[in-house]
């Protein structure tokens, strides 16, 4: 007979553990049975002693099969989806879903809110007048099929185990796992239905797996994972030394969505969104290859039907479509200051974390799960690591509501900001690339 204490013990000694000892624990702590101590036991024997392949593989199963998943069947065509580990200023998925849409795939998405220095999806988008992130899944598939695109938050019948499991993970310091965090993110996709998936796996000062090494562990990790389950996963290693655009907070960042979608240059962000999306197409069919892909995106991003799909996508979700023709009618706060140099020299680093963490002093972002966020402040980043500044020229601009949270997110611009004599050596935004298994670069010739 199968009893917790044996298996956290088995575990506690380097031990691998079955499908039949991952699965009385993981159906057991779903359904009360077993405490949470005792969950917390094993995910700290985990965190410490790690698990193999296959049983993050069986995790994974686990946990999907924990709750129902969303059979899109229905839809005709291969659907893909895209995920990113999380950053700040990451806004990605806001012009990517609608303009990948918008060439004939079909893009079920489910994504998350922010919580400590990195911003959510979710709350980006509900800073748009009337959009709504939460349905039932016939909806979710309904809203798919009609607008070419969906981006959702999980409902609580989706992998119901990693909902319990991330929330004492939160609270007992094992957050932090390759295998916990890989089962975490592909349970959930796994759960939602899509037949591809692209990954965007952060590495830098910004990002959840700050060393290389680590991000390169958990891509190879996740993408195995997909594999094992029968999707198609490909990942891509991208820089979150610094945040992504021009534009950090809410309400913002839907702002410069929309502009890229205009056909703004905003080097990184375009740069990304069309290396993702081109990944997109291919592995939907929709393009025969990679070069092919991107031209159809730019070519959409030119025509403005890109931007056309993502209004549809909004008015799909109930909100007011009309934002991607008035940006005056998103939230900004009324309030602003110039942040300058002190001296003159090059901007050598931007730190993406600090620059988070300001973002949060502000009330742009959560300090725990039932804070409240106000969508109208953040920054406009004016320059950007590698930028020549003299003293007193303006580095960012602060939007904001509370004289007292502007104080505080002054001070941590300051950690935030290094400025040297020398200009600092370029950055790939593109490290690595996973897929079929095979680790190789990418040259996409823009830098950070």
């Amino acid at each position: 007979m199968l009893r917790a204490y044996d298996i956290i013990m088995k575990k506690r000694n380097s031990g691998s553990l079955s499908r039949e000892e991952i699965s009385f624990m993981i159906k057991n702590y779903t359904s009360g049975v077993i405490p949470d101590y005792q969950m917390s036991a094993l995910l700290m024997a985990i965190f410490i002693r790690g698990m193999n392949p296959s049983e993050t593989a069986v995790l994974t199963d686990e946990m999907v099969k924990s709750g129902e998943v969303v059979d899109m069947s229905g839809i005709p065509g291969i659907k893909v989806d895209k995920h990113s580990t999380g950053g700040v200023g990451d806004k990605i998925s806001l012009p990517l879903a609608p303009l990948v849409a918008s060439c004939g795939a079909h893009v079920p998405m489910m994504s998350g809110r922010g919580l400590g220095h990195t911003g959510g999806t979710l709350d980006k988008l509900e800073s748009i007048p009337g959009y709504r992130a939460v349905f039932p899944k016939e909806d979710f598939i309904r809203i798919v099929k009609s607008a070419g695109a969906a981006i959702v938050g999980q409902t609580g019948d989706l992998a119901p185990a990693d909902k319990k499991l991330y929330a004492l993970r939160d609270v007992t310091a094992t957050v932090d796992s390759i295998p916990l965090i890989a089962a975490s993110i592909m349970s959930k996709k796994i759960a939602a239905g899509p037949d591809a998936l692209v990954l965007d796996v952060k590495t830098g000062n910004g990002a959840f797996m700050q060393k290389f090494e680590d991000a390169l562990a958990l891509a190879k990790t996740m993408v195995e994972i997909g594999i094992n389950n029968k999707k198609d996963v490909m990942a891509m290693i991208t820089d979150m030394n610094q945040p992504l655009g021009r534009l950090v907070g809410n309400s913002l960042e839907v702002i410069e969505s929309i502009k890229v979608l205009r056909g703004e240059d905003i080097p990184d962000l375009r740069e990304l969104v069309l290396a993702q999306g081109s990944y997109m197409l291919l592995m939907s069919k929709v393009a025969p290859s990679l070069a092919e892909a991107r031209s159809l995106l730019e070519r959409n991003i030119t025509n403005g039907r890109g931007l056309e799909y993502f209004a549809k996508m909004i008015e799909a979700q109930g909100g007011n479509p009309d934002v991607t023709k008035d940006l005056s009618l998103l939230p900004v706060a009324g309030r602003k200051t110039e942040y300058r140099a002190g001296k003159a020299g090059y901007i050598s680093e931007m730190l993406a974390l600090e620059v988070g963490r300001a973002a949060l002093a502000l009330g742009a972002g959560r300090e725990d799960k039932d804070s409240l966020i106000d969508n109208s402040v953040g920054f406009e980043l004016v320059k950007k690591r590698g930028d020549a500044v003299s003293a007193g020229d303006v580095i960012a601009v602060i939007y904001y509501n509370d004289e007292a949270k502007l104080k505080n997110a002054a001070a941590l611009l300051d950690g935030a900001v290094k400025i040297t004599a020398e200009k600092p050596a370029p950055r790939p935004l593109i490290y690595n690339v996973i897929r079929d298994g095979k680790v190789s670069g990418y040259n996409c010739g823009v830098t950070v």
